[in-house]
C-alpha cells in the first residue's frame, strides 16, 4: 500500500498521532543558560579560592587614610604656638627681609631644635604658598594627617590589656571642637577618636593646634560609614552610648553601674545644637544626658565630651 512500503527511509503511515517535538514539551532544554561566569566567580575553581584568600588578606591589612592636601600654618603667633605643641611640621618659611623680633628668633630656635628645614623665599612666594594669608614673614607646613583604622583602637585597648573606651564623634564640623574632644580622649585614658570621612572636621593645622599635641599620642581614626562603623564595634562586645539632652540614662547611671562604665564602651558625640543623627541615634544601646543644676540646653561639644570622659575614668579607676 502506498505510504507502507517497506524500503529503508520510507516513512509508515499511522492512525496515532505524532510524537510531540522538542519545540513543545522540552522547551526549556533548549533555552540557553547564560554566559559563562568567571573562573573566579565559580567557587570550586583555583582563581575563586584564590580571589576570597586576597580578599581575606587586604581586610587584614586594615589600611590608613592620610589627608588629601599639606596645610600651612600662618603668622608668627600660630608658627611658634604649633611649634611648641608637637604639630607634625615638615619645614618653616621665612620672607626675606622679615622683622627678627622674639617670636621669629623662638620660632627659629624651635625649627632648629627639631631638626626641621628653615627656608627664605621671597614675600610674593609665601603669600602664594599661603594662598594670600595674613603670614606676617612666617608660615610653617604641616603634613596630610595618617589616620589609624578603626580596628586599630581595639587592638591598643588589647595590647594594654584594658577594655576600650573609644570617642566617636557625629557631625562634628569644627575643627577646634575636634581638637579639644582629641586633647580630653588623651588625658582620660580613651583608646582613640573615631570621625567621619565626610561632613566632618578632619586633623587640619587648627585641630592639630587645638588638641595641644595629644593628637601625637592617641590614634584619630577615620570611617566611610559611621553607623557601619557602630554596629561593627557594637559586634565585637562594645556598649554604645550616646550623649543626648532626652537620654534613656544620665550619666550618673551609668557611672554608678559598675559593670558597664567599667566595659568596653563607646562614647558618641554630636554636634552642638543638632545632636546625633537619627540613626546614629537609633543604633546606640543607650542615650546618655549630662545632669544639669540650670536650664541650660546643652553643652558644647568639646565640653560634654570632656565631662562624660572624666567621669568615666574616675568610675573605671575605682
Amino acid at each position: 500500500m502506498s505510504g507502507n512500503s517497506q524500503r529503508k527511509g520510507s516513512i509508515r503511515k499511522s492512525a496515532k498521532k505524532p510524537t510531540a517535538g522538542s519545540g513543545g514539551r522540552v522547551k526549556r532544554g533548549l533555552e540557553g543558560k547564560g554566559p559563562t561566569p568567571k573562573a573566579k566567580d565559580r567557587p570550586y575553581h583555583q582563581a575563586h579560592k584564590a580571589d576570597q584568600a586576597a580578599r581575606k588578606k587586604s581586610a587584614a591589612a586594615k589600611p590608613r587614610r592620610k589627608g588629601t592636601d599639606s596645610e600651612w600654618i600662618a603668622g608668627r603667633n600660630p608658627v611658634v604656638e604649633a611649634l611648641r605643641e608637637g604639630v607634625p611640621i615638615t619645614s618653616v618659611y621665612v620672607a626675606e627681609g622679615a622683622d627678627r623680633d622674639s617670636r621669629l628668633r623662638e620660632a627659629f630656635k624651635l625649627a632648629q631644635d627639631k631638626g626641621l628645614s628653615l627656608l627664605e623665599v621671597t614675600k610674593n612666594e609665601l603669600d602664594k604658598m599661603t594662598s594670600g594669608a595674613v603670614h606676617q614673614g612666617l608660615a610653617a607646613r604641616i603634613p596630610p594627617y595618617d589616620y589609624a583604622h578603626p580596628d586599630d583602637l581595639l587592638d591598643l585597648a588589647k595590647q594594654n590589656a584594658e577594655k576600650p573606651l573609644i570617642v566617636v564623634l557625629d557631625s562634628i564640623t569644627d575643627p577646634r571642637n575636634l581638637g579639644a574632644i582629641v586633647r580630653s580622649a588623651s588625658g582620660f585614658g580613651a583608646h582613640g577618636v573615631v570621625v567621619p570621612e565626610r561632613r566632618a572636621a578632619g586633623m587640619t593645622a587648627s585641630a592639630w593646634k587645638t588638641s595641644a599635641g595629644a593628637a601625637a599620642r592617641i590614634p584619630v581614626a577615620q570611617t566611610v560609614n559611621l553607623v557601619r562603623q557602630l554596629k561593627a564595634y557594637q559586634d565585637e562586645g562594645c556598649m554604645v552610648l550616646g550623649l543626648a539632652a532626652d537620654g534613656d540614662l544620665s550619666l550618673t547611671d551609668v557611672v554608678a553601674d559598675a559593670d558597664l562604665a567599667r566595659g568596653p564602651l563607646v562614647v558618641v558625640v554630636g554636634a552642638e545644637g543638632g545632636g546625633l543623627s537619627r540613626l546614629v541615634s537609633e543604633t546606640c544601646d543607650h542615650l546618655v544626658s549630662i545632669p544639669m543644676a540650670s536650664s541650660l540646653e546643652s553643652l558644647n561639644a568639646g565640653v560634654a565630651a570632656s565631662v562624660t570622659l572624666y567621669a568615666l575614668a574616675e568610675a573605671r579607676a575605682r
